[in-house]
């Protein structure tokens, strides 16, 4: 209680249009869909650049995955010269030249701490580290689904004697020319997910792999919708392909969830207003809180978010600034009693 009172008694700086957190793909389409609606933010970024995971957290060989015409970002398409299949490089390249194009400047080594919606006064209150805090009418969260890594607790791992990285910190396999090296993925009996699936289909087909899956996931953790967590009819191959939803590996939260550690709700929005509902829908939250990137589309997805998001905050922003109807001067006519 100390804290929050502590959190709303600091001075807080006015943000005059929405404050967006994180300076990735899906921040800077925001700022620059704001833009063409006419509404100024502010982007607090942690890092010191913008698309930090892209520049930071990925190998050197690294190329989207996908044609670049599915991958360019609102409003500013992808130089013609540029492969169908951009490099990491190119592509950080493009966001540079998108954030210049637009005139975004976003506000570098800003780590935001929280956020927290003030009731009183109808405005979020965004602390960061070291920095101060500030105050806007509109929070978007646009930090991306990768933002931090998840490394699992192995036994026996603190005693190992070599080196030890997560994926995200892998570069290239020249510092590892002559050794030997595990790769420890995440398994299911044994194999990958992606690896089961793969060997399955060279016999089966898609819905009768499914199927299968969806029967070692219920024989693995059984009867889970006690626990208020509804698991899809179709298996988690026919899920990615017609809605774009990726199924989600256990890391301990099913342990928890069953002990009563994490409650389950079954709200449509959470409490603080993030958004539950997947793609299309899952960008607008409650009390101005908005989510860009987090809809399990990449950058096609992050794109319609930022559109989606840019055109409710703009519609709003007209409404707010429209300059008042000056009254109409009513004459009266005096009459003189004689």
């Amino acid at each position: 209680m100390t804290d929050r009172l502590d959190f709303f008694s600091r001075r807080c700086a006015w943000v005059n249009g929405p404050i967006i957190v994180g300076a990735g793909p899906s921040g800077l389409a925001v700022a620059a869909c704001l833009k063409e609606h006419g509404v100024p933010s502010v982007i607090l970024e942690r890092a010191d650049c913008i698309a930090s995971l892209w520049q930071k957290r990925t190998y050197d060989r690294l190329k989207l995955h996908l044609p670049k015409q599915f991958c360019q970002l609102p409003k500013f398409p992808f130089p013609e010269h540029y492969p169908e299949y951009p490099t990491k490089k190119q592509f950080v390249d493009y966001l540079e030249s998108y954030a210049k194009h637009f005139e975004i400047s976003p506000r570098f080594n800003q780590s935001v701490q929280s956020a927290r919606y003030d009731e009183t006064c109808g405005l979020w209150r965004v602390r960061t580290v070291g920095a101060g805090a500030e105050a806007g009418r509109w929070l978007v969260v646009a930090t991306g689904e990768n933002a931090e890594k998840v490394v699992p607790e192995l036994e026996g791992l603190g005693g190992f004697g070599g080196d030890v990285i997560h994926a995200c910190d892998y570069k290239s396999g020249e510092a590892y020319r002559g050794k030997r090296v595990h790769v420890l993925p995440r398994e299911v009996l044994g194999k990958s997910t992606f690896e089961l699936a793969v060997l399955l289909m060279k016999w089966l087909p898609l819905w009768l792999v499914d199927k299968i899956l969806l029967w070692l996931a219920w024989l693995l953790l059984g009867n889970v919708e006690k626990h208020g967590l509804r698991r899809p009819s179709t298996g988690p191959l026919e899920l990615k392909n017609t809605q774009g939803r990726t199924p989600v590996l256990d890391l301990g939260a099913l342990a928890k969830i069953r002990s009563g550690d994490i409650k389950v709700g079954c709200d449509f929005f959470s409490k603080d207003g993030f958004p539950k509902t997947p793609f299309p829908n899952g960008w607008k939250g409650q009390s101005g809180l908005y989510a860009v990137g987090f809809t399990r589309r990449g950058l096609a997805g992050a794109s319609s978010d930022a559109a989606r998001t840019a055109k409710d905050i703009g519609r709003m922003w007209k409404e707010e600034t429209k300059p008042a109807k000056r009254p109409v001067a009513c004459h009266r006519r005096c009459i003189s009693q004689i």
